[in-house]
């Protein structure tokens, strides 16, 4: 037998590690529980972890009951859908949903360290789009919950090209298996739709001074590959702004619009969500229940609309008039939660 090769740790330089591969504790939670407990404390995410947000509120709202079935749309970390079990106490079942292939697995392998075998949980990989192949195959859920928000290990994980503060691929897909590329999208968008796209998108104030110089770096054939190569693209893009004390505020907000918009058109998330709430009825059983958090104004306002729509129609029977927001203790702790909303419904 081939004796294995020991394996040193990652070296880094200076007292705490920075690079998301280093930051081997915050990767091990059951291991270092003790500096999980204190990165979060400071307000942060620990790296390849994700905090689920609102948990309390919509644990309230669902009034899950043991022997119930309900569908988590997004599974994402399983935080949500942890918490969901617990208030099953052993008895019904809970669907999970997720589209990103390399995440899937490792919240799978995590929630059955938990004690949440295929006999309460069943995970599938599919886009939430396709509710009603799930509710076809598995019959109409008590309750549902969708968490329109990327995750917190997909964001810090350089290698997924979802933030413009590390180096890393611009690739910006949820399942990197499937579709193209936020680099080669950019490739395939004139300016009239780049500009377009980043206006509906997240609303870019800047999106005509943007596409412009997009489309002027890759007519030099000067690549945009990387989350740092946009980044600098971006920052051109603006540097008709007077050198002030707002500038670096501004260009850190327009990097964060503008990465969203390409996520949002790469994912075709809008697309997604408007298929969703199309059948979502139909895969409520009567008196089900719906809680949906939304990161973007778009979103909340297709919610909102779907919402309201179905209501008229008698379908649900009651809906949030206004939305529920994360407390301001929540804010503080986990300033992700900030920009959330949560709606929710009830099927008549």
């Amino acid at each position: 037998m081939e004796e294995q090769q020991h394996k040193r740790r990652v070296r880094y330089k200076g007292t705490h590690p920075r690079k998301f591969e280093e930051k081997y504790k915050e990767h091990n939670p059951e291991k270092y529980a003790d500096t999980i407990e204190k990165v979060i404390s400071k307000g942060s995410t620990p790296a390849g972890m994700h905090r689920s947000i609102m948990v309390e509120e919509i644990l309230v709202f669902l009034q899950i009951q043991p022997g119930q079935k309900g569908l988590d749309a997004t599974l994402g970390y399983g935080g949500h859908t942890r918490r969901m079990l617990e208030q099953l106490q052993g008895s019904g079942h809970i669907y999970a949903l997720d589209v990103d292939p390399i995440e899937i697995t490792k919240t799978k392998e995590r929630l059955e360290r938990a004690g949440y075998g295929s006999e309460i949980l069943t995970i599938i990989q599919e886009n939430f789009a396709n509710i009603d192949l799930i509710a076809a195959a598995y019959e109409p859920f008590d309750f549902v919950l969708a968490d329109l928000g990327v995750s917190s290990m997909q964001i810090d994980n350089p290698s997924r090209g979802f933030s413009y503060k590390v180096e890393g691929p611009l690739d910006l897909r949820l399942n990197p298996e499937k579709g193209v590329s936020a680099a080669e999208r950019l490739k395939e968008l004139s300016q009239d739709e780049l500009e377009g796209m980043l206006v509906e998108n997240s609303d870019e104030p800047y999106a005509a001074e943007i596409a412009a110089e997009v489309i002027k770096t890759l007519r030099h054939r000067n690549p945009i590959q990387t989350t740092t190569q946009l980044k600098e693209v971006i920052e051109r893009a603006l540097s008709f702004l007077p050198d002030n004390g707002e500038k670096k505020d501004i260009v850190k907000k327009t990097c964060q619009r503008t990465f969203q918009a390409l996520r949002i058109d790469v994912n075709s998330e809008f697309e997604v969500l408007e298929a969703f709430l199309d059948k979502l009825p139909d895969v409520l059983a009567p008196n089900g229940r719906v809680a949906i958090l939304t990161f973007h104004s778009g979103e909340d306002r297709m919610v909102k609309k779907a919402f309201k729509q179905w209501k008229k129609q008698g379908v649900f029977c009651e809906i949030s008039e206004e939305v529920v927001r994360p407390s301001a203790e929540e804010c503080r702790q986990n300033g992700r939660a900030r920009s959330t909303k949560m709606r929710w419904a009830i099927k008549s």
